[in-house]
């Protein structure tokens, strides 16, 4: 294993919640597991809170707690996955609480079970202990529902404490003011943040190290600073992650220690990973030769061990190492026939009249801009001005109706009645249904009356329209 190869009896950066790998420099989780134990075995509180961000230690502060506390005095039940119905959730807490699978699945009965079952703990010199792990994942309804369980204690005392571990959005939910009664009642509320210096960093990673049984400097000086700047200054989930494929990547390459040069080459695969899941491609064109992609990267992918310029590669194998690799992307293969396909240019004015409606119905409708005023003067049509004068193209019919007690102006370009004057009549009224659509979809008025017929409507544009592409 590769812990061996650096004197270790067990690999000493895992992510898992183990509490003898803790190391006593992370000082907001230190306050987090005190703050909640005085909870828990002095303060007499029901609630405790620990928040924090992702990979700072939620999960191991608890098992930490757990791992504290004098088990005779105590009946503890965790769960770890609170996503579920507040009926689940009871009888989960019962389950775990009574040693055994909790059959019951009718609310009213589950309460009273619950509340018999702390009476009994009570008798038995203990208290019940709950502790709910990602509980940023409960919906509202259960924390109301959970808050409700607290009034299921002693006049003099507390009959049971719950401890709850969540996201910064668990926070965000006490907060806010329908959970004001929920908020009351926490006795103490403690945010995990990152490790918070580099020294305390370093203190961290050779604190591991000793717990795995290290007796020796791993790391160079300078790999501290890259620590710290590769784990986004102290997240411990990072600072395992890193110091975990380095000691590989040592293993890997026969390192005497692990420098900054290979924690910087460990981070930087983490640093891109930050980028978006799926990038957009930009359509290829087909390649005309024969193209040889290089690597983005300036730094060659071969393992090379040499103190000046060191290139790690975590899992290679030294017997057999492997060779940059170069994609040779082929241009795609042309059919036989290919010299043989001759391209047509036909112009509109070529085509038969029997062809042109068929062409003319593939076509989309073009839209039409409808605006509807009030009535205005008629302006006479001025007569053409001669050619020699730039002026405006008019591109579109344009006519006033009224429709339904409203004045509908109707704007048909010119190019959409061409193409319908050589189109067939049964394409003209497909023209003309679309267009009497967009219109009363556009102008919901026209039919606001319930004694309006839309389709008496729809009807009457569409004959007006088609009388204009004819």
């Amino acid at each position: 294993m590769y812990y061996d190869y650096w004197g270790l009896k067990k690999p000493p950066f895992d992510n898992v919640p183990d509490p003898t790998m803790y190391a006593d420099s992370h000082t907001s989780m230190e306050s987090a597991i005190a703050e909640s134990l005085f909870a828990i075995e002095e303060g007499n509180e029901c609630v405790a809170v620990i928040v924090g961000d992702v990979g700072l230690g939620k999960t191991l502060s608890l098992r930490i707690i757990i791992d504290s506390l004098e088990h005779e005095k105590y009946k503890i039940a965790l769960v770890t996955n609170p996503d579920m119905s507040f009926i689940d959730l009871l009888r989960e807490i019962i389950g775990q609480l009574m040693g055994k699978q909790c059959e019951e699945r009718r609310k009213i009965n589950l309460l009273e079970i619950f509340n018999k079952l702390l009476f009994e703990t009570i008798d038995e010199g203990k208290k019940a202990l709950i502790f709910i792990d990602e509980a940023n994942a409960m919906s509202p309804a259960n924390l109301e529902s959970l808050r409700l369980l607290t009034n299921m204690q002693d006049d003099q005392r507390n009959l049971f404490t719950i401890v709850l571990a969540g996201q910064l959005e668990l926070a965000r939910r006490l907060e806010h003011p329908k959970r004001a009664n929920l908020l009351q009642r926490i006795g103490t509320f403690s945010r995990i943040d990152k490790i918070e210096s580099e020294d305390l960093v370093k203190a961290y990673i050779q604190t591991r190290l000793k717990l795995a049984g290290g007796g020796r400097n791993v790391f160079t000086d300078d790999a501290y600073g890259f620590l710290w700047e590769y784990s986004e200054h102290g997240v411990p989930r990072l600072i395992n992650k890193i110091c975990k494929l380095s000691l590989k990547a040592g293993e890997t390459n026969e390192f005497k220690q692990i420098s900054g040069e290979v924690i910087r080459q460990i981070g930087e695969r983490f640093r891109n990973l930050a980028g978006p899941a799926v990038q957009k491609r930009k359509p290829r064109k087909r390649p005309e030769s024969k193209v040889i992609a290089e690597p983005l990267e300036e730094k060659p992918k071969k393992v090379r061990i040499e103190p000046s310029e060191i290139s790690v590669d975590v899992f290679q194998d030294r017997r057999h190492p492997i060779e940059p690799a170069h994609v040779i992307v082929e241009p795609e293969e042309k059919p036989e026939a290919a010299e043989d396909i001759k391209t047509a240019v036909v112009s509109v004015e070529e085509i038969p009249p029997a062809v042109a409606p068929a062409a003319e119905e593939a076509r989309p409708v073009e839209p039409v801009a409808v605006e509807v005023q009030k009535p205005a003067p008629a302006v006479a049509a001025e007569p053409p001005k001669p050619a020699e004068e730039v002026q405006p193209v008019q591109t579109e019919f344009t006519e006033e109706i009224e429709m339904a007690g409203y004045k509908v102006t109707i704007n048909i370009p010119f190019h959409l009645i061409e193409q319908a004057q050589s189109a067939t009549p049964e394409h003209r009224m497909k023209v003309a249904g679309a267009l009497a659509a967009q219109i009363l979809k556009k102008h919901s008025e026209l039919t606001s009356s319930p004694s309006i017929d839309p389709i008496s409507i729809w009807s009457d544009i569409r004959e007006f329209v088609v009388t204009r592409l004819k």
